[in-house]
């Protein structure tokens, strides 16, 4: 080959989709790997940050976003050795931010908040299917109380009714943004790779960051590990070009159950007197393959490598992996991070 064929194979390697890179303000700055606080609407709020090693101030990494489940706090993930370990392997940013507890900020049981989550009423209104069933989140009459008293207390209370179980008293899409800001503006990050993922009310609000219009524009794809967007909110992305997502669920969960397959009712929490309906799995990826342009009628498998996981998709992967992928794993309510992980960084990686 020669010199001049060789500078033009390289050239369009680097203007290829695939190579090219939008760098933040933060190039020609850092941050060690750490606890990290930011301040928002007046109030302090704390994250835990992965910077990958050969980090460097003049190379555009891509950024992770990984949200704790209910109770849980910025180490959910990190403090996960094949977290750590596939993160450098892969070359990714990972900020675990802290939800707000009842009580305040960065107190227990920190949360996120999500459609229907702190009101307690789904996006179904009444569901003439089920005798005697209401336009709530749950079942009142047996599920305990756990509303926030930010939402009880407010006025008008912002609770409906004692379905209600996550915090009032922000909003957990705006300061997402804030903190995404924040990361780009301080460290080298690509723009244009930015991704999602969190566990259990974490990947609930995850959906709501891809369905949301102000955050979805933000993200590459998304991941929400056994976490679904409660009954009736099964809205497609929230921007007109397409936003690929990988669905992580438990056949054995009986917190966030998926459903089963190719049935696209809703799903009900059945551990002990908690009684929560959740959008099951089949009828969620179903939105939003049609939204990223797939037509399968019916979830076809995909071999992603993985052992632990069966998956399927309505969208083909003849030409790479699906955008759309439905993957379940003979596990209860867990991450499953030794192996969830590695799956979840494959896939942003082919998006």
């Amino acid at each position: 080959m020669t010199r001049a064929a060789l500078l033009s194979l390289c050239l369009a390697v680097l203007a290829s989709p695939a190579t090219a890179v939008s760098p933040s303000s933060g190039c020609g700055h850092s941050l060690e790997s750490g606890i990290h606080t930011m301040t928002y609407e007046g109030a302090e709020r704390s994250y835990r940050l992965h910077v990958p090693s050969g980090y460097r101030q003049d190379t555009p990494l891509p950024v992770l976003l990984a949200f704790h489940g209910w109770g849980g706090n910025e180490n959910d993930f990190l403090d996960e050795a094949t977290v750590r370990s596939a993160t450098d392997r892969h070359g990714y940013i990972v900020v675990a931010p802290r939800g707000i507890g009842s009580g305040g900020a960065d107190r227990s049981n920190n949360s996120w908040t999500f459609s229907g989550s702190a009101t307690g009423l789904d996006g179904d209104g009444l569901n003439d299917s089920v005798p005697g069933d209401t336009a709530a989140i749950c079942d009142t009459a047996s599920t305990p109380d756990y509303s926030y008293p930010s939402c009880k207390n407010s006025t008008p209370p912002a609770a409906a009714n004692t379905c209600s179980w996550t915090h009032c008293e922000g909003d957990d899409v705006a300061f997402s943004l804030a903190l995404l800001k924040h990361i780009t503006s301080s460290l080298c990050a690509d723009t244009d790779r930015v991704f999602a993922t969190g566990g259990s009310n974490g990947g609930m609000f995850v959906w709501e960051l891809g369905q949301n219009p102000q955050s979805a524009p933000a993200f590459r794809a998304i991941a929400p590990v056994i976490g679904l967007p409660h009954r009736g909110f099964s809205a497609a992305p929230g921007r007109a070009r397409p936003l690929p997502v990988l669905l992580v669920t438990g056949t054995l969960d009986t917190t966030v159950p998926p459903g089963p397959w190719e049935n696209p009712g809703f799903t009900t929490t059945s551990n002990g007197s908690d009684r929560y309906f959740y959008t099951g799995a089949t009828a969620i990826t179903r939105v939003w393959a049609r939204a990223n342009g797939c037509t399968l009628t019916t979830a076809a498998a995909f071999d992603d490598g993985i052992a632990e996981t069966d998956c399927r998709s309505y969208c083909s992967g003849a030409s790479g992996w699906p955008k759309v992928l439905d993957c379940r794993a003979k596990m209860g309510h867990d991450y499953g991070l030794p192996w969830s992980w590695n799956l979840i960084l494959e896939f942003f990686d082919r998006m």
